[in-house]
């Protein structure tokens, strides 16, 4: 993995692996992304608290990788995961930390927008 480009970080999106729903989005230096790895749970590094942290390790509602994509220039990966406890995946107790649609224009299918 590419960990120069953001101070020794990559992005990392977890996706749940049955629904395809992203859950959220973390970052990992090397020794999370090895600790991922190594356990079979997600581990992220708090840039915060410039420590990692393992999901769930205090909810109960860990990440169990169930598989991991890098991108086509190894600075970013893709964790596949099932989720484990009550499945709440965010700080705010919702399944996903995406909830928040925010208006927009969409491109038709001819590529005009709407």
């Amino acid at each position: 993995m590419d960990f120069s480009k953001l101070d020794g970080l990559i992005p990392a999106v977890v996706q749940d692996s049955t629904s395809g729903e992203v859950l959220m989005v973390g970052f990992m230096n090397d020794e999370a992304w090895q600790r991922t790895r190594d356990t079979g749970y997600v581990t992220f590094f708090s840039r915060s608290r410039q420590t990692l942290w393992t999901k769930g390790e205090t909810s109960g509602n860990r990440l169990a990788v169930r598989q991991i994509l890098t991108d086509c220039d190894d600075d970013t990966v893709l964790v596949r995961v099932e989720r484990e406890g009550d499945g709440l995946v965010c700080h705010t107790g919702t399944r996903s930390c995406f909830t928040t649609e925010w208006p927009c224009t969409t491109a038709s299918r001819t590529g005009a927008a709407s």
